[in-house]
């Protein structure tokens, strides 16, 4: 039998999900997480995989050797729209929003990127890589501090002064710099 040939993302995706396997049936074991001095190499190896399970992979998440030197964007807060689902508090469908946005209205939807440039200007980026901004979402609500690398010039469909004001996710990094963390 052979095995199919994975991308080098999906590789990445199969490695976590069989670490996770394995560190979820260590779970029940009375030795892991426990940080006891007598572990021996194989409780040693399971914890420190357990500890290294940090991210949900996903496409632009800077892992892949082809993304590592693109620079991270500082994102503030994501929205994705779609046929379906459109924002709370979105008095918009779809199709005129994609007309305001100046893109085409496709299946998939967009994923719109509130962030930063020359310093603090604000602009909203349209993108088509809602696969990541899925990633990001999954990311954030486990409470990781992840950002994206910039995306290629072919999956920025266009960009716009300002912030859309859709009611958006924020981004850990622009709750901090925003000071919406609760902190002063």
């Amino acid at each position: 039998m052979t095995r199919p040939e994975l991308s080098e993302l999906d590789y990445l995706r199969e490695v976590e999900r069989l670490a996770k396997a394995v560190t979820s049936a260590a779970a029940g074991e009375q030795w892991y997480a426990d940080g006891t001095e007598g572990e021996g190499p194989l409780q040693r190896s399971v914890n420190a995989l357990g500890r290294a399970l940090l991210l949900y992979h996903f496409p632009l998440d800077g892992c892949l050797e082809d993304e590592a030197e693109r620079p991270q964007v500082p994102l503030a807060a994501v929205a994705i729209i779609r046929p379906d689902a459109m924002p709370i508090g979105t008095d918009e469908t779809y199709s005129h929003a994609c007309a305001r946005l100046g893109v085409e209205a496709r299946p998939e939807g967009w994923a719109l990127w509130d962030t930063w440039v020359a310093g603090n200007a604000k602009v909203t980026m349209v993108v088509s890589v809602v696969d990541t901004t899925e990633g990001l979402l999954t990311n954030w609500a486990k409470g990781r501090n992840l950002l994206p690398v910039m995306p290629l010039p072919s999956q920025i469909a266009q960009v716009h002064a300002g912030w859309t004001g859709w009611a958006s996710i924020f981004s850990p990094y622009g709750k901090r710099k925003l000071g919406l963390n609760g902190q002063p």
